[in-house]
């Protein structure tokens, strides 16, 4: 095996829920030879410590299960033992992922984790919505019995924006509520597609024709708050907006004008620009919106897999088995070692 001398390699596991917890991931580590380390503050991982703490932080450190950790291209730069940066979950951009790869530093994510977990969440948010869930649960306690009447979901069409392991997740969920399901994707999965009866439309279509629509994409420099106000203009009168993505895609001014002067009825929100969201947020003084603190790809059985999927990459990287798949910056692939 490569990688292997007389000190062995240091992981550091940055996650609040990973922190101390002796869960599989733990042996799988370990048995290929590293040293694992914990962060001195329990909050390292929400990224707000700064860059010159980060960097003190993961001195000596080889490689790093990541939360929502900032690592930018200085903080990448001043950690000349780095080599892996594995990221438990899908998302990465809090990790300047150009200067990773100037440094031949792999940035894995954990694909086959918890697409599942942020379907039902994303499911759970529609249903809080379409069922005035948390205004009845209000009134309930309040003694008032009677209220109005609830959206159906059966009947309703549902527009994805994206269909990648998520949004296939939602797709074959909400057939089977007996929605039509409507996608926009730029390399779609023909095969599932026709499977599942998905009908692939255009952007504006998916716009003009969901019930309900569903973000789920990556945030990147195109994608960045393209849920605008021209975007909320165009959308079906009445509809609904479903974000367990990534706050950064919507322009929440934006959003706000469209959840009060329409054409939006109201949104399920996983996710904010600024985390945590801060308590002047305007979204949160709206009573049709339904809210949770991006929590959206967290339940127990995910949170083990994306930590299992994450030491794994660790772990494979150096043996020099490249984890085909889970590597955002795959041109490194070629001649990678240890």
């Amino acid at each position: 095996m490569t990688g292997t001398n007389s000190k062995p390699p240091v992981a550091l596991i940055s996650p609040e829920a990973f922190i101390d917890v002796r869960g599989p991931w733990v042996p799988i580590l370990e048995e290929a030879g590293w040293a694992i380390r914990y962060p001195r503050e329990i909050t390292f991982t929400q990224g707000h410590c700064g860059d010159e703490a980060t960097i003190e932080e993961l001195q000596c450190v080889s490689a790093i299960i990541a939360g929502g950790d900032r690592l930018t291209r200085r903080v990448i730069e001043a950690l000349p033992d780095l080599r892996v940066i594995a990221r438990a979950g899908v998302g990465y951009d809090r990790v300047d992922v150009p200067a990773a790869t100037d440094r031949g530093i792999p940035v894995t994510i954990t694909p086959t984790a918890n697409h599942e977990c942020v379907a039902e969440a994303t499911l759970a948010l529609l249903f809080a919505v379409a069922k005035s869930i948390v205004d009845n649960d209000r009134r309930t306690r309040q003694g008032l019995w009677a209220g109005n009447s609830t959206r159906p979901i059966r009947g309703n069409t549902i527009g994805l924006f994206g269909l990648g392991r998520i949004g296939k997740s939602m797709a074959v969920r909400c057939r089977a509520l007996g929605m039509t399901v409507l996608a926009t994707e730029t390399y779609p999965d023909l095969g599932f597609v026709e499977r599942n009866d998905v009908q692939l439309v255009s952007f504006d279509e998916l716009l003009t024709r969901s019930d309900y629509l569903s973000i789920h994409c990556p945030l990147n420099d195109q994608t960045r708050r393209m849920f605008n106000r021209s975007v909320f203009d165009r959308m079906k009168p009445g509809s609904v907006l479903l974000n367990t993505a990534r706050g950064g895609l919507v322009n929440e001014e934006d959003l706000y004008r469209a959840l009060t002067a329409g054409p939006l009825s109201a949104a399920g929100l996983d996710v904010f620009e600024v985390e945590p969201a801060p308590s002047d947020n305007p979204l949160l003084t709206l009573s049709n919106v339904a809210l949770s603190p991006h929590l959206g790809g967290i339940d127990s059985l995910s949170l083990e897999n994306m930590a299992i999927e994450a030491a794994q990459c660790i772990v494979r990287l150096y043996r020099d088995d490249w984890p085909v798949g889970a590597v955002v910056n795959d041109e490194l692939r070629a001649g990678w070692k240890w």
